[in-house]
């Protein structure tokens, strides 16, 4: 059978309902996983949801329990059609973050699939449900279109705590390493750079969240009658985190801005267009480090962003000297930074000003990573994507934001392509979450192209993936 018919068969599955459907069921599951505790939600999607259509497709599951406490299960399901064949890894989570119920707009609610017009609301259909269940059709179109045999193996990865820092998936994937051997991964996440285009990218920024504290005394003290002789914590932290990054957005800790930007990032960004859909905000265009693009600010770039001040009583302001205040920071970075030293970075800098009395806390880490985009399997999925949708791609070295990709990347020594199906206005992880379905429609077809693309001989690179982990296990 031709391409062609792979595509077809994933606009049909969308324009019969069978989708709208399945996502449906999918949003229903209150899959809430940063609440500190797995609920029986988590579990259940997996089991109800995930395996019954995985199964149906020849995947042989198995749900694994997180090796953290609290943390939600891991299903592993695996299609081997030949031992000897090349496999490919995909991901999804079906963890979602807190509903917010109370302040969905009338008529909306976050576990009821809700169509109007083009946008579907309900909480996950952006992030990630609507993402992997358009993964899961596309491989069910090119399965159908090809017979029954795709011609390599498939190896599907689904966690269940994704919103909550994705507890225990570098362990299991390090206890299940032989499992999860694969030759590439492909999955889907994050938003595409506009809703115009499909987006491609090859990684993600990494994130360390840091907190900047001062303890001056235990209680506060009348700025009128001591106001002058008492250090305020609130001017302190102020000018500590005024040391480190200035007013407009530049960091001025040397250890922390990344290696220069290369020629072949800078090619790849050169096209990209930071903004301007409707519901977008203005690029500040003189924020952040001079010299370069939005994209590249954006994305092939750190930024250090100041998330929260706290000093006395913002809500009902007292005359008098706060006892403490605290900056919550975080660095997102690109690959090159040395990330796992940022607190001593951070202490040795403060001390150097003279900000010795403001301790420095690492809150949360997340590493950076990307895929070289000149790497064969680039060229191979821009094509495939492109041909499918019949549109110019957005390549993104790697997304602006973090994604627990360093486990795929590093840990399993993979290729990592990511095609989201979302875009930047879809109200991730807000009130009114939406995805859009002319983008689900064309999400099921660049899929399905891509599954069929990965069993035609002698298309797909499949070497460039093998010879990835053969320079991973060398180092």
């Amino acid at each position: 059978m031709p391409r062609k018919d792979s595509l077809a068969a994933a606009a049909a599955y969308f324009d019969a309902g069978g989708f709208f459907a399945d996502l449906q069921r999918r949003v229903a599951f209150r899959t809430e996983s940063d609440t500190g505790a797995a609920t029986p939600a988590l579990e259940a999607y997996l089991r109800e949801e995930m395996i019954p259509p995985l199964v149906a497709l020849g995947f042989a599951c198995e749900v694994v329990a997180n090796p953290v406490p609290g943390g939600g299960p891991f299903l592993i399901a695996r299609r081997v059609e030949d031992p000897s064949l090349p496999t490919v890894m995909t991901y999804g989570h079906g963890d979602v973050v807190s509903g917010q119920d109370a302040h969905w707009e009338e008529g909306l609610a976050p576990w009821a699939l809700t169509a109007r017009g083009e946008r579907w609301y309900g909480r996950g259909t952006a992030d990630n449900k609507g993402q992997h269940s358009i993964n899961l059709g596309g491989l069910a179109a090119a399965l159908e279109a090809r017979g029954g045999r795709l011609g390599y193996n498939v190896t599907w990865l689904v966690e269940m705590g994704e919103e909550a820092a994705s507890p225990g998936l570098h362990a299991v994937c390090e206890q299940q390493r032989d499992k999860l051997r694969a030759d590439l991964f492909i999955a889907s996440d994050g938003p595409r750079v506009s809703a115009a285009r499909p987006t491609l990218f090859l990684g993600s920024r990494g994130a360390v969240n840091f907190s900047l504290r001062l303890r001056a005394r235990p209680r506060g003290y009348h700025s009128g009658n001591w106001g002058g002789v008492l250090v305020n914590p609130g001017t302190v932290v102020s000018h500590a985190v005024a040391s480190l990054v200035d007013a407009r957005g530049r960091i001025l800790v040397e250890a922390l801005r990344p290696p220069p930007v290369t020629q072949a990032v800078r090619n790849a960004l050169a096209s990209i267009a930071i903004g301007g859909g409707a519901d977008d905000p203005e690029v500040d265009e003189s924020w952040g480090e001079p010299g370069l693009s939005p994209a590249e600010r954006l994305v092939a770039w750190n930024t250090i962003e100041v998330l929260a001040l706290g000093a006395g009583s913002p809500q009902r302001p007292v005359n008098a000297i706060p006892s403490e205040a605290v900056a919550h920071c975080q660095l997102r970075f690109v690959v090159g930074t040395p990330w796992q030293d940022l607190r001593k970075i951070v202490r040795a800098h403060l001390d150097a000003h003279g900000f010795g009395q403001v301790e420095v806390e690492v809150t949360l880490t997340g590493a950076a990573t990307r895929l070289d985009v000149e790497n064969p399997w680039v060229g191979w999925a821009r094509r495939s994507i492109e041909e499918s949708s019949g549109q110019r791609l957005d390549l993104l070295p790697n997304l602006a934001g973090s994604l627990p990709n360093d486990v795929f990347a590093d840990l399993l020594g993979l290729p990592t392509l990511w095609v989201p199906h979302s875009y930047p206005a879809c109200a991730q992880h807000a009130p009114n979450e939406h995805l859009l379905a002319p983008l689900a429609r064309e999400g099921l077809q660049i899929m399905a192209g891509l599954y069929w693309d990965l069993g035609e001989p002698g298309l797909a690179p499949w070497a460039a993936g093998r010879l990835a982990q053969s320079a991973s296990t060398l180092s």
